[in-house]
């Protein structure tokens, strides 16, 4: 049913993976180089996780028929996240590598956001099971 609580964590993943088109995910400023900013529109491998990171979890909402297949779109929404993540800490060193050691950078909110909406869909996973096991037990009463 849509009005179950997994559709409001699906949501809130969905719009929070949003946020990083909005946001930049690092930004590095010396006093000797230009400011780097991290951006994911940047980099095509990021924009093409990004765009599954948004998808994936909004497609699942309509899948309440099916909660397996629903269960399986929000692991396969934190997998991507996940590699969305590991590939932005591994694009963030190569820019620490190319900036001198006494210039500072750090992390923005767009690198945040991930990990909150990994948070959400952990949760949406955890309700779309107690459903499937509420619907498992009053099969079993009939």
């Amino acid at each position: 049913m849509i009005q179950r609580k997994q559709t409001l964590w699906l949501l809130l993943a969905s719009i929070f993976s949003a946020g990083v088109f909005y946001f930049d995910l690092y930004r590095a400023t010396g006093d000797l180089v230009e400011k780097k900013v991290l951006r994911v529109a940047d980099h095509f491998p990021h924009l093409l996780l990004a765009l599954i990171m948004i998808a994936l979890p909004f497609i699942s909402i309509f899948m309440f028929r099916n909660r397996k297949r629903q269960a399986k779109m929000a692991m396969v929404s934190v997998l991507s996240t996940i590699l969305f993540l590991s590939m932005m800490l591994w694009r963030v060193t190569a820019i620490m590598k190319q900036v001198p050691a006494p210039s500072g950078g750090g992390y923005w909110i767009g690198a945040v956001l991930p990990a909150v909406s990994v948070v959400f869909l952990i949760l949406a996973i955890a309700g779309i099971r107690k459903d499937e096991k509420l619907v498992r037990s009053t099969d079993r009463l009939r």
